[in-house]
C-alpha cells in the first residue's frame, strides 16, 4: 500500500503500532505466567502496568497513570488502594544517590557465622548499626547477606572489625548501580 503521509508521521505509526504489540504481549506473557503460578486471578494486567508506573515514579499523579493505563485517575487511586490492602503494594520509597551524602562506598558482605548460638547477636548487632542498609537471610554460601553503606574505606574496614566477633565474611564491592 502506498502511503502519501509524511515519512516522519509513518514512523511515528509505526513506531506505536510496535509499542501497542510489544504492550499485548508482554500482557499475555504476564498473563500466562501469572495463570501457572497460581497468582490472585484478581490482579490483572492492568494492575501490574499501574505497578510498573509507580514503580518508575511513585509521584505521579493517579490522573496521569490512567492516561497511560486506559482508565480514570479514580479508577487507579480504587486499583492502588484495594493492592495496599491486599499487600501488593507494602509502602512508597524514593532513589538517591547515596554518594551525592557522602556515603560513597557500598558493599555487599556475605557473613558466616561460626555456630548457631550466634545468631541473635549477630542480628542484634547488625540491625542496631547504621551502616547495614539491608540485610537477608541466605541459603546457599553464607547465612546473611548485607548491603552496607560508609563514607570510607577505613570506615567498612572498622565494620568489619566489629563483625569478626560474630564470624568471617566475604567482601564485594559495587562498582556502580546499573539496574534499579
Amino acid at each position: 500500500m502506498i502511503n502519501d503521509e509524511n515519512p516522519q508521521t509513518e514512523r511515528e505509526r509505526i513506531r506505536q503500532e510496535r509499542k501497542e504489540a510489544s504492550v499485548r504481549h508482554s500482557d499475555r506473557l504476564m498473563s500466562e505466567k501469572r495463570l501457572s503460578s497460581g497468582a490472585d486471578a484478581s490482579f490483572d494486567e492492568t494492575d501490574l502496568r499501574i505497578l510498573d508506573l509507580l514503580t518508575e515514579d511513585s509521584t505521579r499523579t493517579y490522573k496521569e497513570i490512567g492516561e497511560e493505563v486506559h482508565l480514570t485517575g479514580q479508577a487507579v487511586g480504587a486499583r492502588v488502594r484495594r493492592m495496599r490492602e491486599s499487600g501488593v503494594i507494602e509502602g512508597y520509597t524514593l532513589r538517591w544517590n547515596p554518594a551525592k551524602v557522602g556515603l560513597a562506598v557500598e558493599a555487599y558482605v556475605t557473613v558466616f557465622l561460626d555456630a548457631g548460638t550466634i545468631h541473635a547477636a549477630f542480628l542484634a548487632f547488625a540491625q542496631a548499626d547504621e551502616r547495614v542498609v539491608r540485610m537477608d537471610r541466605t541459603n546457599g554460601e553464607g547465612c546473611y547477606l548485607l548491603l552496607t553503606r560508609t563514607r570510607t574505606m577505613e570506615e567498612l574496614n572498622g565494620f568489619l572489625q566489629d563483625m569478626l566477633k560474630y564470624g568471617n565474611y566475604r567482601v564485594n564491592l559495587s562498582m556502580g548501580r546499573l539496574k534499579g
